[in-house]
């Protein structure tokens, strides 16, 4: 695919207008913010900043690799191991919810536009695992698709804070403009990882995505 419409095609899969839902899901931090964990931009960007560090880098952009590399020589085993091992990964019913729910959304949005993406992919397909076949069938470079998952990723977490804390509009931007160098760096060290190496706990955003079920109030789904 020419690189200009590789780019476009990239974009309409990272943009919050593609209707997959993960507007409805805070991954915890609708509770963090109930709990005062936090609480105001710079404890945003704290949070954020450490999933995106922890969770986002040493777990889905590594596997998001192989899924790649897997839709790419058209092993359909390995890509259905490394949906398996991401899925199992989700420590919270919540977060593996808002995985499938995703995943089988953007199957729905591909069905319609582009069904050749959807030859390869597992059975009950996680986000990441169908974002990674888009890409292959769409010939995406593996640093693009890892900046440009990041980057949905980080935004959608920004835009939740920014509804909840309450930020402002400039806060949330500035956040975004502070983490961009990082999910650049966050992304080169992903396709370095070897497979031994993959894997997080991240201890208090399990807790809060487990308590967020039971929170008095919410905005974001459970």
């Amino acid at each position: 695919m020419a690189a200009d419409l590789r780019l476009l095609r990239l974009l309409h899969l990272a943009s919050p207008a593609l209707p997959v839902g993960a507007f409805h899901f805070s991954q915890g931090l609708e509770y963090a913010i109930e709990a005062g964990w936090v609480r105001d931009e710079a404890s945003a960007l704290e949070w954020i900043g450490g999933l995106a560090n922890g969770s986002l880098g040493m777990l889905d952009l590594p596997v998001l690799v192989r899924l790649l590399q897997a839709y790419g020589s058209q092993r359909r085993d390995e890509a259905m191991r490394w949906n398996a091992l991401l899925t199992a990964a989700r420590e919270t019913a919540e977060l593996r919810a808002e995985d499938r729910h995703m995943g089988s959304a953007l199957v729905k949005i591909l069905r319609e536009i582009d069904a050749a993406v959807l030859e390869c992919i597992p059975e009950q397909p996680g986000y990441a695992a169908v974002f990674a076949a888009a890409c292959a069938c769409w010939s995406v470079t593996p640093e693009e698709c890892l900046q440009a998952y990041a980057w949905a990723w980080t935004e959608n977490q920004v835009l939740a804070a920014v509804k909840l804390v309450p930020l402002g509009q400039s806060a949330g931007q500035r956040i975004l403009h502070v983490l961009i160098p990082r999910l650049a760096a966050i992304s080169t060290r992903a396709l370095a990882l070897r497979d031994e190496d993959i894997g997080y706990c991240a201890v208090m955003q399990s807790v809060a995505s487990a308590r967020h079920e039971t929170q008095y109030t919410r905005l974001f789904r459970s």
